[in-house]
C-alpha cells in the first residue's frame, strides 16, 4: 500500500524523535497502539470493569480475513470467553513455565509454538517476553501485556484476556494443563501485533525467535557448513545464542520418527553446550563435544559419548565434572561433534544483539541498525539485473574497522553477519501482501572515495564488481548472509529482485569487533546562481518578443488610461500563464500544452521579492531565465523526445538543477510530481524546481546563524507553507 507524505513521513520523524527519548528500548519499549498497560488498568480498577480491547475486539476481523473470516463456516460457532468463564481456577503460569504448556490448535502456526518451546528453556529471555507479577487473582482487570521486538524496537502490547472458544475449549493454542493460559494469551498479543490470527498462519520458527529476542538467524545447512562451523557455534554460545539443529523427514514434521540412534526425525532439538575434551589414549588430540536437548526431556542418542557409553570411561573426572557429564534420561546428552554433522541435516543460530540479555559475562555481537524504504519509481531499483535503476536503491556505507581476535587458516580479515528484513508483509496479507523475493550486494569503496557520503552513480556499478553478496535472492521475510572481509570501507546494496516493488525494510550489520553503518545521505544543500540580467543590446528574439508580450498583457491591466514605464507595470498569476504559455507551446520536443495555473502562482510566490503577489518585468526576466537554464536540463534527460522524463532520471536532473537532496526527499518529489507511469512532464518539473527553490530561499532566510535549523511559530510556518 502507498504512504502519503503526510502521513509516512511525520510518523517516521515521530519514531526518530521517540528513539532519541530512549523510546523503543528493553527499559522503555514502545507502546503499541499508544496503549499503556498499566494506566489501563489502573482506569479499569478503578471502574470495576474488566478491559475490552477495542483495537484488537472480539470479533471475526480479530480472527482473519479468509479462512476465518466472515464468510468462512470456521467461525459461526467461535464464542470468545475469558479464562474465568473457561474453568474455575484459571492460572496464568503454573508450576513454571515449560514446552508442556504449547500445544498447537486449529491454526497453521507450528512455527510460532516451536519457537515459544525455545524461548522457555531461557528463562531470562522468556520473562522479558512474558512480564511476570501478571494474575487472574490479586489486580485482575482482564488485561494483560507481552514484549516483542518489531523491527529494531522493543514494543509493549496490551490485550484483554477474551479468547476463541468452541464448546468451551480453546481454538488455537492451548496449555498441557486446562487452567494454564499464559501461552493463548501470549499467542494472542502475538497475533493482535500483526493485524489477526489467521496472520500467523504459516512461518519459520526463526521468524519468531527474532521477534522474542531483537536476534538475527544464521541458517546452516551441514552438507554446506563452513570449515569453522564449529568455532561458529562456540562463539555463539559464548554470546548467548539460542541454537536448534533438526533432521530433515520426508514425511511432515508431525510425524516425528525415531531412528535407531535414538534420533528423531522432523524434530527440533536445542544444542546447549559445545566443548573439547582430552581423553586419556589421545596423548595430544582433543575430541570436539556437542550437548544438545530433546525438548521432549527424554528420548536420547545412544551412539558414542551419549550417556552411558564407554567413552566416558577415558575422563578424567575433572573432565568429567567440566562437561557436568550426567547419567540421565532427561533429554539432554552428547555426542561428538563428527556426528554431529553426520546426522543432522540443519542447524539454526539466532544470535541476541546486544540489548538481548544485560549479563557483562555474555560476549555480545555489535550491532548496527538501519531503516529503510523502497518507493516505486524512486528508490525500488531492482538488483543487478537492472543497471539502469539499480544505482537508485538506498545505500549503506559500512566501515569495518577491527580484524577478528583469532583468524581461521591465518587468514585475516574481519568477521561480520548482513541481515536484511522486509517489514510488515505478513500483516499486510489481507490487503493482498506477499513477500518479495530480496536479496544484497556489497561493493568496496575504493580508498580515494573514503569519508565521501555520496550516493554512488550508475558508472560506479557499472564498473565495478561486488565483493560479497547473498548467495541468492528469496522470498523470505530475512535474508542473511556471514562474511569476512578486509578492514576498510564498503557499500551495502539492498534490493528486491524487481524495480518497483515499494515497501520498508531494516538492515542490520552484526559483527565480533566494531563496525558502524550508516545510510548514504547525501547533504542536503542548493547552489543559487542568480542570472545576469540581459542589458538592452544582448536581447534575443526570444527576450524581446516576452518584452513586448509582457508589456502588452500588463499595460492592458496595469496603466489605467495613463503611460507608465514598463518596469513598473506588474502581472498576475493568470497574465503569466498566458505569457508563458504563448511561448513555451512553440517547443514541440516539450510535448506540454504548457503551465497550468498552480505553477504560475508557485513562480509568483518564488521571484515575488516585494510580496504585492504580482511580478513586474525585472522579476519576470529573472523568472525566464531560470526557466530557459531548467528547460535545458530537461532536455537533456528528455532524450527519447516523449516531453517527459522518468522518475529515476529526476533524481539527476534535480543534481544538475543544484539541489543536493537525500533518498526521503527523493522519494516525496516521486510521489508527489510523477504520474502513474512514474513519469515527470515539464509543468511538473519545473513546479518541483520553483517549490525547492522556494523553500531552500525560505530557509536560508530564517536560519540567521547558519545552523541548519530554524524556529517557526505555527503562524509563520503556514503563512511559508501556504504561499509557497
Amino acid at each position: 500500500m502507498p504512504y502519503t507524505p503526510s502521513g509516512f513521513f511525520c510518523d517516521r520523524l515521530i519514531r526518530e524523535r521517540e528513539r532519541r527519548d530512549g523510546e523503543g528500548s528493553l527499559n522503555k519499549p514502545l507502546r503499541f497502539n499508544s496503549q499503556d498497560f498499566n494506566t489501563l488498568r489502573q482506569e479499569s480498577l478503578q471502574r470495576k470493569n474488566l478491559f475490552e480491547d477495542d483495537s484488537f475486539p472480539a470479533s471475526v476481523e480479530s480472527l482473519g480475513f479468509k479462512e476465518l473470516g466472515h464468510k468462512s463456516n470456521k467461525v459461526k460457532n467461535i464464542v470468545w470467553k475469558r479464562p474465568k468463564e473457561i474453568c474455575e481456577n484459571p492460572q496464568f503460569i503454573v508450576g513454571g513455565a515449560s514446552r508442556t504448556d504449547i500445544c498447537q490448535g486449529d491454526l497453521g502456526d507450528c512455527w510460532l509454538l516451536a519457537a515459544i518451546a525455545c524461548l522457555t528453556l531461557n528463562e531470562k529471555l522468556l520473562y522479558r517476553v512474558v512480564p511476570q507479577e501478571q494474575s487472574f487473582s490479586e489486580g485482575y482487570a482482564g488485561i494483560f501485556h507481552f514484549q516483542f521486538w518489531r523491527y529494531g524496537d522493543w514494543v509493549d502490547v496490551v490485550i484483554d484476556d477474551r479468547i476463541p472458544t468452541f464448546n468451551n475449549q480453546l481454538v488455537f493454542t492451548k496449555s498441557a494443563e486446562r487452567n494454564e493460559f499464559w501461552s493463548a494469551l501470549l499467542e494472542k498479543a502475538y497475533a493482535k501485533l500483526h493485524g489477526s490470527y489467521e496472520a500467523l498462519k504459516g512461518g519459520n520458527t526463526t521468524e519468531a525467535m527474532e521477534d522474542f529476542t531483537g536476534g538475527v538467524t544464521e541458517f546452516y545447512e551441514m552438507k554446506e557448513a563452513p570449515k569453522e562451523l564449529y568455532k561458529i557455534m562456540k562463539k555463539a554460545l559464548e554470546r548467548g545464542s539460542l541454537m536448534g539443529c533438526s533432521i530433515d523427514s520426508l514425511v511432515p514434521a508431525r510425524f516425528e520418527t525415531r531412528t535407531v540412534t535414538g534420533l528423531v526425525k522432523g524434530h527440533a532439538y536445542s544444542v546447549t553446550a559445545v566443548e573439547e575434551c582430552k581423553p586419556s589414549q589421545h596423548k595430544d588430540a582433543k575430541v570436539r563435544l556437542v550437548r544438545l536437548r530433546n525438548p521432549w526431556g527424554q528420548v536420547e542418542w545412544n551412539g558414542p559419548w551419549s550417556d552411558n557409553s564407554k567413552e566416558w570411561a577415558t575422563l578424567s573426572k575433572a573432565e568429567k565434572e567440566k562437561l557436568q557429564h550426567q547419567s540421565a534420561e532427561d533429554g539432554e546428552f552428547w555426542m561428538s561433534f563428527e556426528d554431529f554433522k553426520k546426522n543432522y541435516t540443519k542447524i539454526e543460530i539466532c544470535n541476541l544483539t546486544p540489548n538481548a540479555l544485560e549479563d557483562d559475562k555474555i560476549h555480545k555481537w555489535t550491532v548496527s541498525v538501519n531503516e529503510g524504504r523502497w518507493v516505486r519509481g524512486c528508490s525500488a531499483g531492482g538488483c543487478r539485473n537492472y543497471p539502469d535503476t539499480f544505482w537508485t536503491n538506498p545505500q549503506y556505507r559500512l566501515r569495518l574497522l577491527e580484524e577478528d581476535d583469532d583468524p581461521e587458516d591465518n587468514e585475516v580479515g574481519c568477521t561480520f553477519v548482513v541481515a536484511l528484513m522486509q517489514k510488515n508483509r505478513r500483516k499486510e496479507r489481507k490487503m493482498g501482501a506477499n513477500l518479495f523475493t530480496i536479496g544484497f550486494a556489497i561493493y568496496e569503496v575504493p580508498k580515494e572515495m573514503h569519508g565521501n557520503k555520496q550516493h554512488m552513480q550508475k558508472d560506479f556499478f557499472l564498473f565495478n564488481s561486488s565483493k560479497a553478496r547473498c548467495k541468492s535472492y528469496i522470498n523470505l521475510r530475512e535474508v542473511t548472509q556471514r562474511f569476512r572481509l578486509s578492514p576498510g570501507e564498503y557499500v551495502i546494496v539492498p534490493s528486491t529482485y524487481e524495480p518497483h516493488q515499494e515497501g520498508e525494510f531494516i538492515l542490520r550489520v552484526f559483527s565480533e569487533k566494531k563496525n558502524t553503518s550508516e545510510e548514504i545521505e547525501n547533504r542536503i544543500e542548493a547552489d543559487h546562481p542568480v542570472p545576469a540580467p540581459a542589458s538592452a543590446g544582448e536581447e534575443s528574439e526570444e527576450d524581446q518578443q516576452f518584452r513586448t508580450i509582457f508589456q502588452e498583457i500588463a499595460g492592458e491591466v496595469s496603466t489605467g488610461g495613463a503611460e507608465r514605464p514598463v518596469n513598473d507595470m506588474e502581472i498576475t498569476a493568470n497574465e503569466l500563464k498566458n505569457v508563458l504559455n504563448r511561448v513555451i507551446t512553440k517547443h514541440k520536443d516539450l510535448n506540454t500544452e504548457g503551465f497550468s495555473l498552480e505553477s504560475c502562482r508557485s513562480m509568483i510566490a518564488l521571484m515575488d521579492m516585494d510580496g504585492t503577489g504580482r511580478l513586474n518585468l525585472q522579476e519576470f526576466r529573472h523568472l525566464w531565465n531560470k526557466i530557459k537554464q531548467w528547460q535545458g536540463i530537461f532536455q537533456h534527460y528528455n532524450a527519447d523526445q516523449s516531453g517527459t522524463i522518468n522518475s529515476y532520471e529526476m533524481r539527476n536532473a534535480v543534481n544538475d538543477a543544484g539541489f543536493r537532496l537525500n533518498n526521503q526527499l527523493y522519494d516525496i518529489i516521486t510521489m508527489r510530481y510523477a504520474n502513474e507511469n512514474m513519469n515527470i512532464d515539464f509543468d511538473s518539473f519545473i513546479s518541483c524546481l520553483v517549490r525547492l527553490e522556494a523553500m531552500f530561499r525560505a530557509f536560508q532566510a530564517f536560519d540567521q546563524d547558519g545552523d541548519g535549523t530554524i524556529r517557526l511559530s505555527v503562524l509563520e510556518w503556514l503563512q511559508l507553507t501556504m504561499y509557497a
